[in-house]
């Protein structure tokens, strides 16, 4: 009898300890956790309607929150994308004058203009770990930083110009001795997702509300992951894609030929098996990098923290790894420009898909309207939340704007999109309501000249609200 009550009086104070621990007080403000994927298409995702590839976590937050069916990285001024990306999610300045500020973060820093500075400022402990790729060390604008990982892992030769069929391959996604995300010793998502763990824990004892940046490397090339994740995805299981070339008519005008770093990764003319190994190594790291979100997820419900932070996930930019004859993300397709988004957290609607066009910068806007601050006028991009309370049900943005370098101009609405190739003195059009892969070029088609002129014109105006220096007039006459 006195065993049986002990073993009550036990489990009891079990239960309440734990019950305790998730109910303690908790920080009036939320926590706001971004984690951050570098060169990660909307399309994969298994949630998002590629059943090729195994994502359970991205899936979750899918299942747990909203999902931004079309949110848009604005460009590029040169080759490396995120540089691009990363400046206008921490400055909020829209492109060009992201570019400006770029070249002299120090004095943005000065004047605490930093997103993470914004969210010190209303009272969070921030936290940095990953990927950072901007011109300021992280260490002068987060209170805790652990590991800064450059724009990519060290590569090797034999990691370009790669596969050819019938030949023996001498690099392998697998193979720990060549360093990349293996320097160190642990593949680096693992390691980013120790230090997310580390700190959550370390957070659910504190009543400080925390801000934590996350960003992994992957699924950036070199595309390295565990022999078992590689194994996963069989190739006579990967497809082609719907819109394979094995030359890109246009790659030497845009910047997109042999000369680039990106496009040099698979040999030219692209063949079909050279780009279905290239996105088994895809999905596989894509699949790894999974895996430590689920780790991450885990950690944050085990801390009874789940009820009081949002979870922001996104990438980048996205990779057209095979689509239209091109590998990387210097172009305006879909696939390229074009990464997942959610949003999870108190309050927020479960499973639920919202469509208007967003910039994924808008992330940064929100996450200081959910601090409790005033958006800075500095901040050019737009808090997500009066989409997610249903506040309005179309975009802020009449149009979204995207280029890259002086080579590429891009407008789309709702139902088409404008490509603009200055030195190719090419326009492509695409009916992105009945041509979501961009596969038909319809700017020959007579009838949809009207179209082109006014999307053409509409694209002069926005780049000039932008500050592109550009003229498209130089190129193109109508």
């Amino acid at each position: 009898m006195i065993r049986k009550y002990s073993s009550i009086i036990f489990a009891f104070v079990l239960i309440s300890g734990v019950l305790f621990s998730c109910h303690k007080d908790r920080p009036a403000k939320p926590n706001v956790i971004f984690i951050f994927a570098d060169d990660q298409s909307y399309n994969t995702i298994h949630a998002h309607g590629n059943s090729e590839i195994n994502t359970p976590n991205l899936d979750r937050l899918a299942a747990q929150g909203i999902t931004f069916t079309h949110a848009y990285n604005m460009g590029a001024w040169h080759g490396a994308v995120c540089v691009a990306s990363r400046t206008m999610i921490n400055t909020g300045k829209f492109l060009w004058r992201a570019e400006d500020s770029e070249k002299n973060l120090n004095q943005m820093v000065d004047q605490g203009m930093m997103w993470s500075q914004i969210m010190q400022r209303a009272g969070y402990d921030t936290y940095f770990s990953g990927k950072w790729h901007l011109n300021i060390k992280p260490e002068k604008i987060f209170n805790h930083v652990t590991h800064v990982r450059p724009g990519m892992p060290r590569t090797i030769p034999e990691a370009y110009n790669r596969p050819h069929e019938g030949q023996i391959d001498d690099w392998s996604p697998f193979d720990t001795t060549i360093g990349g995300y293996w320097d160190g010793g642990k593949h680096w998502s693992e390691v980013l997702a120790d230090d997310a763990i580390a700190f959550i824990d370390t957070s659910s004892k504190s009543n400080r509300p925390f801000f934590m940046y996350l960003a992994f490397n992957a699924p950036h090339d070199p595309r390295q992951s565990p022999k078992e994740y590689v194994e996963m995805y069989p190739l006579e299981n990967i497809s082609t894609p719907e819109s394979f070339m094995t030359d890109y008519p246009f790659k030497d005008h845009i910047g997109c030929n042999e000369k680039l770093r990106d496009e040099r990764l698979a040999p030219f003319p692209r063949t079909e098996y050279s780009v279905k190994v290239h996105r088994q190594e895809y999905y596989a790291i894509i699949t790894h990098m999974d895996t430590q979100l689920g780790r991450i997820l885990d950690a944050i419900e085990k801390s009874c923290l789940a009820d009081n932070t949002y979870i922001f996930f996104t990438a980048d930019h996205g990779l057209a790894c095979g689509n239209h004859g091109l590998l990387g993300k210097q172009n305006m397709y879909d696939h390229s420009i074009r990464p997942p988004l959610f949003v999870c957290g108190p309050d927020i609607p479960a499973n639920k898909r919202l469509d208007m066009n967003v910039y994924l910068q808008d992330i940064m806007a929100t996450a200081i309207e959910l601090s409790g601050l005033e958006k800075p006028e500095h901040v050019e991009f737009n808090s997500l939340l009066p989409y997610i309370k249903g506040e309005i049900d179309q975009s802020i943005y009449s149009s979204i704007y995207g280029a890259y370098m002086d080579l590429q101009r891009m407008i789309r609405d709702d139902h088409y999109k404008l490509i603009v190739y200055p030195y190719a003195e090419k326009l492509l059009l695409y009916d992105i309501i009945n041509d979501p892969l961009e596969l038909n070029d319809l700017s020959e088609d007579p009838s949809k000249q009207k179209v082109i002129l006014e999307m053409f014109t509409r694209l002069e105006i926005m780049a000039e609200q932008m500050g592109d220096t550009l003229n498209l007039s130089n190129f193109f006459m109508f």
